[in-house]
C-alpha cells in the first residue's frame, strides 16, 4: 500500500482533478479551483501532493458526499473552514475561508473560466490566490519557496500593488515583497497613492 507521506505526480493531481471537478459539477456545488493547482493552471510551477478548491460552507455536505460517491475517502477536521477528501494518493481540500480573502461567493463570483488539461473550470483570479498565500504565512509555517516559485513564473499577471494592498497587514507578507524587490522580480513600490502601479522588471 502506498504511503500517504508520498508526493502524489502530476498526472495523478491532473487525474484527480478532473475528478473532482466532475463530482461537484454532477452535484451543481460551485467551485473555483484554488492554490498551487490554480497558478498551475496558468503557467505556473507543478503542483505536487494535493489540489484546493474553494466552495461556499452551505456546499459542504453536498460537495462530500459527491466526492464521497466518486469514491473518495473525505474527512471534516476539527478547523471547521475546510474538508478534506483523498483520491488515492492525492489530497483534496475543499476550503470556504480562505486566510485574507473575502466571502466565498465574491471569490467564485470573479472567478475565470479557464480551460485546465482540456476541462474548462472557474479557476481564482491570481492576485486572490497569492494574496491568500501570503496572509497564510506566519512564525510556523514561512515557507517562501512555493510563492517564490510562483512570483517567479507568473509575475507579468499580477497586480503587485494590488497583492501589496492587501497584504499589508502582515509583516511576513512585507518580508516576502521585499524580497521580490531584492531579487529583481517586482520594483519597489510607489510611496504615495495615485502614482503608477508597481511595474515588473524586464527580464529580470
Amino acid at each position: 500500500m502506498a504511503s500517504k507521506q508520498a508526493p502524489a505526480e502530476t498526472t495523478e493531481i491532473t487525474e484527480t482533478l478532473k475528478r473532482a471537478a466532475a463530482a461537484l459539477r454532477g452535484a451543481d456545488v460551485p467551485f473555483a479551483l484554488a492554490g498551487s493547482v490554480a497558478a498551475w493552471a496558468r503557467g505556473g510551477p507543478a503542483p505536487c501532493n494535493d489540489l484546493d478548491f474553494a466552495i461556499r460552507e452551505e456546499d459542504a455536505d453536498r460537495a462530500e458526499r459527491a466526492l464521497a460517491d466518486y469514491g473518495m475517502r473525505t474527512e471534516r477536521p476539527p478547523e471547521g473552514w475546510l474538508l478534506k477528501a483523498w483520491d488515492g494518493d492525492v489530497l483534496v481540500d475543499l476550503i470556504w475561508d480562505l486566510e485574507g480573502l473575502e466571502e466565498p461567493s465574491a471569490l467564485l463570483d470573479r472567478a475565470e473560466e479557464l480551460s485546465v488539461q482540456a476541462v474548462r473550470m472557474p479557476v481564482l483570479r491570481i492576485d486572490d490566490v497569492v494574496v491568500s498565500m501570503l496572509c497564510a504565512l506566519d512564525e510556523h509555517a514561512l515557507d517562501y519557496a512555493g510563492p517564490l516559485a510562483i512570483a517567479r513564473a507568473l509575475r507579468e499577471q499580477l497586480d503587485w500593488r494590488d497583492v501589496r494592498e492587501r497584504t499589508a497587514k502582515s509583516p511576513y507578507a512585507r518580508g516576502f515583497l521585499h524580497l521580490l524587490e531584492e531579487l529583481d522580480v517586482v520594483r519597489p513600490a510607489r510611496a504615495r497613492a495615485g502614482e503608477p502601479r508597481v511595474r515588473v522588471v524586464p527580464g529580470g
